[in-house]
């Protein structure tokens, strides 16, 4: 089999907290992608989802603790010198950021700043010829008016063409990964469908790997090849989309999909109770047991190990049989 485009090992992040102990906001994260796959990684906000992809970037605080290992192409990106991940972050890996307002510059256009993501990895390319480039990515996202659009700033731009905007920049130097991290938010359904396409396609167009980061399993239920779904800092339930829809083996997965709307609209949405825990106030043993119907003695004092469960693979004293699976009922 050939390496994968990018292999995640046992990656943990530390923070001090206010009292200056360290504590563990990452927990030893396994995660892969092959070339031209798509990873679904699925969570409430604080389950780890960012900073597990920010981590390999060098894009934390300085006062992070990070080990384990990030190789992307068989390079290990940890503790990686900041000239060599400058030059691979942008070219080879490309980010597309939650909000495309306070990404972009508000007081430059928004050509000019693709332009200088162009030249910034190629300074053999003319500032014209960088400008041209962006007017030819802004219409491969389906951009109208390119020539014009180049020349406008950010608050010109309607939500969905920021994010449009965005998927650009992030295409312009050709990279072999995208990290979409919560690439619909804030926009309306309409939009994120439109958004989602767009993915999907250049996905297929161009062969680029994608790691879709977000918060609604149904935003990757159409597009990902492979779900990981992360609580407490570290990945609870990982598999094939369909296995992890239709099969699935741990309480929190099963929550978040019965609070997914139906198209038939059928009976009332569920709610998972509480709220997820915070990195300095986490629960011994497993970190779900405050929330979680099924907990026992052993949840309270021992973290499940990570196993397969039928089809998927869970980290759960108690994984949901098939007839406790709440997919179409």
């Amino acid at each position: 089999m050939s390496e994968p485009l990018l292999d995640i090992r046992d990656l943990r992040i530390s923070f001090r907290g206010p009292d200056g102990t360290w504590s563990e906001a990452l927990r030893g994260v396994d995660l892969s992608l092959e070339r031209g796959g798509v990873l679904g990684v699925v969570g409430e906000s604080g389950s780890g989802k960012s900073i597990a992809m920010m981590a390999f970037l060098q894009l934390l605080p300085r006062g992070a603790r990070i080990s384990g290992s990030a190789r992307f192409n068989g390079e290990e990106l940890i503790g990686m010198a900041p000239s060599r991940i400058r030059q691979i972050r942008g070219k080879n890996i490309g980010c597309i950021f939650q909000d495309p307002l306070s990404a972009f510059n508000p007081v430059l256009t928004i050509g000019s700043q693709i332009a200088e993501a162009i030249r910034l990895h190629d300074r053999s390319v003319s500032r014209r010829e960088a400008l041209k480039e962006a007017e030819r990515l802004f219409e491969m996202v389906s951009i109208p008016q390119p020539a014009r659009r180049v020349r406008q700033y950010p608050h010109e731009f309607s939500g969905g063409m920021r994010q449009r905007a965005m998927i650009a920049m992030a295409l312009a130097n050709r990279p072999e990964l995208i990290i979409a991290d919560e690439p619909t938010t804030a926009l309306d359904v309409t939009v994120q469908a439109q958004i989602l396409d767009l993915l999907a396609d250049l996905r297929k167009e161009l062969g680029i790997g994608l790691v879709m980061i977000t918060h609604d399993l149904g935003v990757v239920a159409g597009i990902a090849d492979e779900i990981a779904v992360m609580y407490g800092g570290k990945v609870v339930e990982r598999g094939p989309t369909d296995p992890v829809f239709y099969d699935t083996a741990h309480p929190y997965t099963a929550g978040l999909i019965g609070a997914v709307p139906t198209l038939e609209g059928t009976g009332a949405l569920r709610q998972i109770p509480g709220t997820p825990p915070s990195i300095f106030t986490r629960p011994q043993g497993c970190s779900f047991n405050p929330r979680c119907e099924r907990a026992e003695a052993v949840c309270l004092r021992e973290d499940p190990p990570f196993a397969v469960h039928g089809r998927t693979s869970c980290a759960c004293h108690f994984p949901l049989g098939p007839s406790l699976r709440v997919v179409g009922s």
